[in-house]
């Protein structure tokens, strides 16, 4: 029973933390696209997006993360079998990478507070895609365990990767026309 209550979190928060990563680099973007707008407009923005992104990040994002990582330990305790399965070696992995990701935005987000980010917005658009292209590795892992064939979900994950980044081209390219 309180394997299934862990588990329940462990989804709800999941959730939480990969809607803050997701929403957090789209602020990013939207920071450093202000630094287009004149200096008082930019001195107004960049004050109310660091508020935003702390918000985002400490009340939202980070706690979610906390509880996602410590539902799972809590399953890892209660079920550790689980740990000699190589599809769960794999999604560790995975969920390492994403840790990784999560402190690094948040250097993002601190450099863009002091205003010392060299981070351009088309590089901040395809940061925004390394969560989508993790979620999608640990979703498609759990779900088919063992059943995948492990070349087409490479395949696959290398696939949604080059989409991703030509669609983000495309609209760069769409929006630098509009603007002449």
């Amino acid at each position: 029973m309180i394997y299934l209550y862990a588990k329940s979190l462990h989804i709800i928060f999941m959730v939480c933390w990969m809607a803050g990563l997701f929403y957090m680099p789209r602020l990013f973007v939207y920071h450093t696209e202000a630094k287009q707008k004149l200096d008082m407009e930019y001195q107004v923005l960049h004050a109310q997006f660091i508020v935003m992104e702390r918000r985002l990040w400490w009340v939202i994002t980070t706690p979610a993360m906390y509880i996602t990582v410590a539902s799972a330990l809590t399953m890892l305790y209660l079920s550790p079998g689980l740990l000699s399965q190589g599809w769960m070696h794999v999604k560790l992995t995975f969920v390492a990478a994403l840790l990784v990701y999560h402190f690094k935005s948040q250097h993002i987000m601190k450099q863009l507070a002091a205003g010392t980010s060299t981070w351009t917005s088309t590089q901040l658009r395809l940061w925004n895609e390394i969560s989508t292209i993790i979620l999608f590795a640990i979703v498609f892992l759990v779900i088919f365990r063992s059943a995948i064939d492990w070349i087409y979900g490479v395949v696959g994950l290398l696939g949604l990767a080059l989409l991703l980044m030509l669609l983000i081209k495309l609209y760069r390219r769409y929006r630098n026309a509009k603007k002449e």
